[in-house]
């Protein structure tokens, strides 16, 4: 089956952008007391389902067949070939907060490969997107990881443990190793943003473990295509469905890629 990946990637901007506007609506109304619980410190509300739905029910219409790999379970059908993957409101604790950032993110897999992806951000009405072999765009416009070639000069970004806490003592002690030996961390609460926030250079690198396939799948490519490096923590490409990711420039990839392994063990 032929696609076309450019009319796709205008359909998931249209997409993103109207599921966007809902979710601002209904920020400014939102009550906390519509807050549920998935898990431990995992949040879920009815504006991540409905943000899905509509989502998802857009997208059907893009591919014949293609399947869904998404948050909250809208659908569950799985293809061998094309997939959806889907965050409809990722960084939901720092919406339920009113805090910025959170987004959608879009991404389509073809036969596991990331190919096509998307992350809007609309507090800052910033839209990432990438189709492999493309580059990668901020509303519109190409962007390039950082060139920073020393992690001494390189901000990095990272996430928090809220379930996971097996590596907790290894993720603490390389904490405070980046504390000493980098220009500082950032917890911004959002994997999707952080990987954004890397491809066009606000960031150095970004690594975080116990992550699901929809947190990091587009910003991956839009990294890839924004010329920096993704790999898990073993350095291999095992980050959509491994629970791991590191994703910096090319440039400091490597060294991080040695500190880290210093700290964890493989598992």
């Amino acid at each position: 089956m032929s696609i076309n990946l450019e009319s796709i990637n205008k359909t998931v901007i249209e997409i993103c952008r109207e599921a966007g506007a809902f979710i601002q609506e209904q920020r400014m109304k939102f009550e906390k007391s519509k807050i549920e619980t998935k898990g431990l410190h995992d949040y879920v509300s009815y504006v991540d389902k409905t943000s899905e739905k509509m989502i998802v029910e857009r997208l059907e219409n893009c591919i014949p067949n293609a399947g869904f790999i998404a948050e909250e379970g809208t659908s569950e059908h799985i293809s061998e070939d094309y997939n959806w993957i889907i965050d409809p409101l990722d960084g939901t604790t720092n919406f339920i907060h009113g805090l910025a950032p959170y987004c959608i993110s879009v991404g389509l897999s073809y036969r596991n490969e990331m190919i096509l992806g998307g992350i809007y951000e609309p507090n800052l009405n910033e839209m990432f997107t990438a189709i492999r072999g493309k580059g990668a765009y901020l509303n519109g416009n190409p962007i390039h990881v950082s060139d920073t070639s020393d992690l001494d000069n390189s901000l990095l970004a990272t996430g928090f443990p809220y379930y996971d806490y097996n590596r907790l003592e290894e993720y603490i002690e390389l904490f405070k190793w980046c504390m000493i030996n980098t220009r500082g961390v950032r917890r911004l609460g959002s994997a999707a943003m952080d990987l954004a926030y890397v491809a066009c250079g606000r960031m150095e690198g970004f690594f975080e473990y116990g992550l699901k396939p929809w947190d990091v799948a587009a910003g991956a490519l839009i990294v890839e295509e924004a010329g920096g490096k993704v790999t898990d923590f073993e350095g291999n490409n095992n980050y959509l469905f491994g629970k791991e990711i590191l994703a910096f420039n090319n440039k400091t990839h490597t060294d991080f890629l040695k500190t880290l392994q210093s700290y964890f063990s493989k598992t």
